[in-house]
């Protein structure tokens, strides 16, 4: 703690370029902070997608819907253990900054074939015997500070009452899940959509894709095939694959984000040891004569060399720490851009790790060219350069 006063009076030595720095580091971090947020959000649900579910939609794009009476057919088929299906509702919440993922859903066969969704007991059975209920995740009932009970409406964007008033809902279930599972969805009832819907309207008596669960995970792909072969040449052709690659596509409809990402968020990490590298090597050179005064009044080289690399830490900290600070800010401001297509930008515990190693990285390597200058210094020399 004694040499926290001169680690102080390195820092004010130069209060322009310091404050330049630290300027520089704040924006940087921000920039990768929020980079990484929305890598998260985009490849959520990913890695947690079960590996004996497969996804079944139609062969043309995603919009194009499948029979309901498809749902028989494939639960017939050798190896289906389970089968349910859900629809894309859509549907906005006081405004389009407001949404998020909702799913008109078979509520009994989703949750048999979703066994990561953690409902209490008594919640799933208000759910399943409510025909206006809906489910909702953890983090968008934290979101809003809804709670059981809570009636709520939503306007429709794809699927519209005939009477054009907002759907409305009661909050009888939250469900949390495990590991990076995604905890923002709303699942409301298939039934109460389809029933609502006047005959020959988009959606009636359809589905958006089918989630099917096979009984042996290594015969998922030959039951895929055997399902698309059934469908074949028919009006509603069919493809099925797995619930990740089903979840991958679904993420790349909106563009592919995830190299653009790691390639913009290299270019800030190089930028960032540029400048912080070049303010540390600079803060150095001028110090030399100072330096060499401490080493005579018995200062060693390992002591000038921690006041370099703590200075070095310490800029990288207020930096660092303070453009992730503003980041997460900014993101809590900001919401869901994407309306709902993907969970909403946060910065995760994951996140805010990484960015505590980088900080913490980047100060040591900063540091290292001036920590070996530093030790290097012969006190005639320097006395005399000065």
């Amino acid at each position: 703690m004694k040499f926290l006063p001169l680690v102080w009076s390195g820092l004010r030595r130069h209060t322009v370029r310091t404050a330049c720095t630290l300027l520089s580091l704040v924006v940087a971090f921000m920039l990768l902070a929020t980079l990484m947020a929305i890598r998260t959000a985009f490849s959520a649900g990913v890695t947690v997608a079960g590996a004996e579910r497969l996804t079944m939609t139609a062969k043309i794009p995603l919009i194009n819907p499948l029979p309901l009476a498809y749902g028989p057919v494939i639960a017939g088929e050798p190896g289906v253990r389970a089968v349910s299906h859900a629809n894309w509702f859509g549907g906005v919440y006081q405004d389009p900054s407001q949404s998020f993922p909702s799913l008109a859903v078979d509520a009994a066969s989703w949750l048999r074939v979703h066994p990561e969704l953690q409902v209490a007991r008594a919640q799933q059975a208000a759910w399943l015997a409510d025909r206006t209920g809906a489910l909702v995740g953890a983090d968008t009932a934290r979101r809003f500070s809804w709670k059981i009970g809570d009636r709520v409406p939503l306007q429709g964007t794809i699927y519209r009452r005939p009477d054009g008033r907002p759907w409305e809902f009661t909050i009888d279930a939250i469900y949390h899940a495990d590991g990076n599972a995604d905890q923002s969805q709303f699942f409301l009832h298939y039934d109460y959509l389809d029933e609502t819907l006047p005959p020959g309207a988009y959606g009636k008596n359809e589905v958006s894709w089918y989630v099917i669960q096979a009984s042996d995970p290594s015969q998922s792909q030959q039951i895929a095939s055997r399902l698309d072969a059934r469908f074949a040449n028919s009006s509603y052709e069919t493809k099925t694959a797995t619930e990740k690659a089903f979840v991958s596509s679904f993420a790349r409809q909106i563009g592919e984000i995830g190299p653009i990402v790691v390639t913009v968020a290299g270019m800030v990490l190089f930028m960032i040891l540029l400048v912080a590298g070049n303010t540390m090597a600079q803060a150095v050179r001028e110090r030399t004569s100072e330096l060499a005064v401490l080493r005579t009044l018995g200062f060693t080289g390992g002591h000038l060399a921690g006041l370099v690399l703590a200075e070095s830490c310490a800029i990288a900290a207020i930096g660092g720490g303070t453009g992730l600070a503003l980041s997460w800010i900014a993101i809590a401001v900001v919401g869901d851009p994407t309306h709902g297509l993907l969970p909403p930008l946060r910065l995760t515990p994951a996140i805010l790790l990484a960015g505590s190693a980088v900080i913490v990285s980047l100060g040591v390597i900063t540091a290292l060219v001036p920590v070996l200058q530093v030790r290097r210094i012969r006190i005639v020399e320097a006395l005399r350069r000065s």
